[in-house]
């Protein structure tokens, strides 16, 4: 893997995707023990933010310390990127003095532009399409939690975003079933949808989509939430209020779902919005192990493409 960019989740294969996730979960081992694990020395990594950040930008940072690299924050108005300078040239002179970039960016047409002018890896720290670094931290989590990803299933109930395109497709790679609950006009990508199923059909994994909540839930492991109102989309802050009423995690739907399902969000959460503080607070949610995991999964896919 080393040399490759991860621009989608999809850009890994189910056997890589395993690789990375076996590292990750290694590194969080000698993490604990206290052990060095300085496999980047001498390495640094690029991080590119048009959008805040705090999970991505510290496990990041922290990551390649962590495995004796550094790394640099490069912050809108430091290369104004695609003003000051074209995407391109960005991508080219960073080439010369680094070692890796990750880019979190609006568009996703800004990540592809960086990997296909970059001489060195690219990573996705997030874009309006994908999320794949958020991908392998949730199914690092799920693992852990349930010992297993082949037969798992996962309920989404919100909007059919760019954490919901990355895990529809790492999910069914991996044999795990997902089914996503959005309102009307809010569901997945078509491409992403389809191409989710055609995956799942190679590894027994299932892909359902449906606007009832309360089915998607039912009888799955794990129930996972994000935020209604993704950044950029301020403006839509009232009508999408009103579209994702009925779609809260919160008691009544965790009950609905039987079982004891365990409760995961990408963070940050609008408390009292898609996710109650009760469940957000409570004993099925997993999403502090989640947000660790952010660490540890990108240190795993570091290591490898680095």
């Amino acid at each position: 893997m080393r040399g490759r960019d991860v621009v989608s989740i999809d850009d890994l294969t189910p056997a890589e995707l395993s690789e990375v996730l076996d590292r990750s979960a290694e590194l969080k081992r000698a993490q604990r023990a206290g052990e060095p694990t300085p496999l980047l020395a001498g390495k640094t990594l690029a991080m590119i933010f048009e959008k805040p950040s705090l999970r991505t930008r510290v496990t990041f940072e922290v990551g390649m310390r962590h495995l004796g690299g550094g790394a640099v924050n490069l912050a809108p108005a430091d290369i104004q990127l695609g003003t000051r300078e074209s995407v391109p040239d960005v991508a080219r002179n960073l080439s010369r003095w680094v070692d890796g970039i990750v880019a979190r960016t609006f568009a996703h047409r800004t990540v592809v532009g960086l990997a296909a002018a970059a001489s060195v890896p690219v990573i996705n720290g997030l874009s309006d399409w994908e999320h794949p670094c958020q991908a392998l931290a949730d199914l690092l989590t799920v693992r852990e939690h349930l010992g297993h990803l082949d037969g798992a299933r996962i309920a989404w109930v919100g909007d059919g975003n760019n954490v919901l395109h990355s895990l529809l497709l790492g999910a069914a790679k991996m044999g795990v079933s997902v089914a996503a609950a959005t309102p009307a006009g809010y569901a997945p990508a078509e491409e992403v949808a389809r191409r989710a199923k055609e995956i799942a059909s190679g590894t027994g994994a299932a892909v359902a989509m449906t606007t009832d909540a309360a089915e998607a839930v039912r009888g799955a492991d794990i129930i996972y939430t994000d935020v209604w109102i993704s950044m950029g989309q301020e403006a839509e802050r009232a009508q999408r209020l009103r579209d994702f009423a009925g779609y809260q995690v919160n008691a009544a739907l965790l009950r609905a779902a039987g079982g004891r399902p365990r409760v995961m969000h990408c963070l940050p959460a609008h408390r009292g919005e898609e996710i109650t503080d009760e469940v957000l607070d409570g004993p099925s949610s997993i999403v502090l192990d989640q947000a660790e995991n952010r660490l540890h999964a990108q240190k795993g896919l570091l290591a490898l493409i680095l």
